[in-house]
C-alpha cells in the first residue's frame, strides 16, 4: 500500500535534511559520522531540489531516479557504519541505521508518481 504521496515525501524530504544538518551538533558526533551527516543533507537536499515534483525547485531530475537513489541509499546507511568503521560508535551507528530503515520504509510507502 503506497500511501505516501509527493507532497509528503516532499516535506519528508527537506525534513531528512534539516535532521541530517542537526544530528552531529545535537548528538555530539564529531569525525566521519558527523561529516557523513552533513554530506548526506547536502546531497539529499539536491536531489530534492532537483527533481521534478511539487517539492523541487529547478525541476531537472526524474522523479524514478530519486526513487532510485533513495532505494539505493537506505539500505547502504544501514551498513555504513560498519563500512567506514564507526560500529563501535553505538550513539552514531544507532542514527545512520535509523536513517537507513527510514528510507527505506519512506521509499516502500511513497507513491513516486510524476506530477
Amino acid at each position: 500500500m503506497k500511501f505516501i504521496n509527493n507532497k509528503v515525501h516532499g516535506f519528508l524530504d527537506y525534513l531528512t535534511v534539516t535532521a541530517f544538518v542537526a544530528i552531529p551538533s545535537s548528538l555530539g558526533l564529531e569525525g566521519i559520522p558527523a561529516y557523513l551527516s552533513y554530506t548526506l543533507a547536502c546531497v539529499h537536499f539536491l536531489m530534492t531540489a532537483l527533481t521534478k515534483f511539487e517539492f523541487g525547485i529547478v525541476k531537472v531530475l526524474p522523479l524514478k531516479l530519486h526513487k532510485w537513489v533513495e532505494l539505493a541509499v537506505g539500505p547502504t546507511l544501514v551498513v555504513i557504519p560498519w563500512v567506514l568503521g564507526f560500529a563501535g560508535d553505538i550513539e552514531a551507528r544507532a542514527v545512520f541505521m535509523a536513517a537507513g530503515v527510514v528510507i527505506i520504509l519512506v521509499g516502500q510507502f511513497s507513491q513516486y508518481k510524476s506530477p
